[in-house]
């Protein structure tokens, strides 16, 4: 996709992924593709596409919003829990240095960062993590769940979920000691946390 087109697309999928995360469209409504391209002022097709990869992640279904409910949240989260757990095993074999020192820096982002960039170097530390496995499908599946993790991302940065950083130098630290038994049990523990820490406020 070229960049100019990627960049419109992201833009419609953001504003639609926001709006339906917020509330302002409720569960039902029915999304129409030019009237959101003239909000947007962009043309159809990125927003089409947006609509598309928002359906795959399950917040549309056939162009109508769905409002995850906490048992949805639990059953996306519970998958994530298992991969990225295999994930992070994975880390502590396939990382070089290169990435040990970008997952390092990426801890240290968030604890001094603004919280903009905490959001991307959040993502960053588990997209690297996730990538290690050189599981393509594993990839997809996550992929497939990023509204989800979003919300959860942007609900833990802000409100300052107790020991978020603290759990991601724990997790660099076992991989990058090569111990995966440890970095698989350690990002359990942390998306678990995540998990209720999140629920007690969208719950």
């Amino acid at each position: 996709m070229p960049k100019a087109s990627q960049t419109a697309y992201l833009q419609a999928y953001e504003y639609i992924r926001d709006k339906i995360l917020n509330g302002s469209f409720p569960g039902g409504t029915k999304l129409v593709e030019e009237r959101l391209a003239e909000e947007l002022g962009l043309s159809r097709t990125p927003v089409r596409e947006a609509i598309r990869k928002l359906d795959e992640e399950g917040l549309l279904e056939k162009k109508r919003v769905v409002n995850p409910t906490e048992t949805d949240l639990r059953h996306v989260f519970e998958v994530r829990i298992l991969l990225e757990g295999a994930a992070a095993r994975s880390a502590a074999q396939y990382l070089n240095e290169e990435q040990l020192a970008r997952l390092q820096e990426c801890v240290e982002i968030g604890r001094n960062g603004t919280k903009e960039e905490i959001m991307k170097a959040n993502f960053e530390f588990h997209d690297i993590i996730i990538q290690a496995t050189r599981n393509p499908v594993m990839v997809d599946i996550i992929d497939r769940m990023q509204s989800i993790i979003y919300l959860f991302r942007k609900t833990v940065v802000a409100y300052k979920r107790p020991f978020l950083i603290d759990e991601h130098e724990e997790i660099y630290k076992a991989i990058a000691a090569h111990d995966g038994a440890r970095a698989e049990v350690l990002m359990k523990e942390h998306l678990k946390a995540d998990l209720e820490f999140c629920l007690n406020y969208i719950g």
